[in-house]
């Protein structure tokens, strides 16, 4: 393994660690102070059809997504539903009012954009996909019921 290896694996893992306390703090906010009905309010009133729904979806792929992303579980599937609710909030809520903060695109462009980037590269080798599906690191912690047959 080289060096540079090395380092991009530790450069997801704090990529992942950041990305999902984000997503998962944001999660536990529309959970715990906003509430599911107050979410569904909000989509409802932007013309998102199935609003009730859709809150749920959002806070699951939010606050479950969060600690998905952290852990590097179901890296590639999870990022790229955080992708998915990052675009259509770029695009409904935050396109019309500029590039800044506070209520600009600019974050939501930049968590869009960051869990693209783990849907293209995968979670990295510190990470549950690497030892469930393939780094040899850290598949030998796995229990072995999880080890692929070499």
């Amino acid at each position: 393994m080289s060096t540079n290896t090395t380092w991009n694996d530790r450069g997801l893992l704090m990529l992942r660690l950041a990305l999902g306390a984000v997503f998962f703090m944001h999660g536990w906010q529309k959970l715990t102070m906003i509430g599911p009905a107050g979410v569904a309010g909000f989509l409802g009133s932007m013309g998102v059809p199935l609003p009730g729904l859709n809150a749920l979806l959002l806070i699951g792929v939010e606050l479950v997504g969060g600690l998905l992303v952290m852990t590097g579980a179901v890296t590639r599937v999870t990022a790229a539903l955080q992708v998915f609710a990052m675009l259509v909030a770029t695009l409904l809520v935050h396109l019309p009012n500029g590039f800044f903060l506070p209520n600009g695109v600019e974050f939501t462009l930049t968590l869009m954009l960051a869990s693209l980037a783990l849907t293209m590269t995968g979670p990295g080798r510190y990470s549950v996909d690497a030892m469930v599906f393939g780094s040899e690191p850290l598949r030998k912690l796995a229990p072995s019921y999880l080890r692929r047959a070499a």
